[in-house]
């Protein structure tokens, strides 16, 4: 009988790893009232100038549709995120930071980036590069869609 290491399986060390930098960035965000995926909206809205759909952040976020609506919802709620209906497809929803929102992100994202920082501190220069050679190796063997900014 063949037998599996749990703690040599690939995906389950890149899933332990996600979730424990994701711990190590939610106290910043936290002190906003947003939880993680409230964090991955603000995130990818805030990437572009332009409104977004929420299909789009769940495209990018790999976070189920249910989760992503009950996070716009809260947003909407804090005052961080905008609802738009569109012209040509009432049903579609866009997305967008309201002013609040865009400070919030402004002053979040120094702080995070400060954090990822920290966590990858152990790590040379090269190991970086290796590491984003390899993340971006596994995404695109994924087919996992790039969200760039504007």
């Amino acid at each position: 009988m063949t037998r599996l290491n749990l703690l040599r399986f690939v995906p389950f060390r890149i899933n332990r790893l996600a979730a424990e930098f994701s711990n190590a960035l939610a106290a910043d965000y936290a002190r906003f009232d947003i939880d993680i995926p409230e964090w991955r909206v603000l995130a990818t809205l805030g990437m572009h100038e332009t409104p977004r759909s929420a299909s789009y952040v769940v495209r990018c976020t790999r976070t189920h549709k249910t989760r992503i609506s009950r996070a716009v919802s809260h947003l909407v709620e804090l005052g961080l995120v905008e609802r738009q209906e569109t012209d040509e497809n009432r049903r579609e929803i866009m997305l967008q930071l309201s002013p609040k929102g865009r400070a919030v992100y402004e002053e979040l994202v120094p702080l995070l980036l400060a954090r990822e920082e920290q966590l990858l501190s152990g790590l040379s220069t090269e190991e970086r590069e290796s590491l984003e050679r390899l993340l971006l190796a596994l995404e695109r063997s994924l087919d996992l869609m790039r969200c760039a900014a504007d």
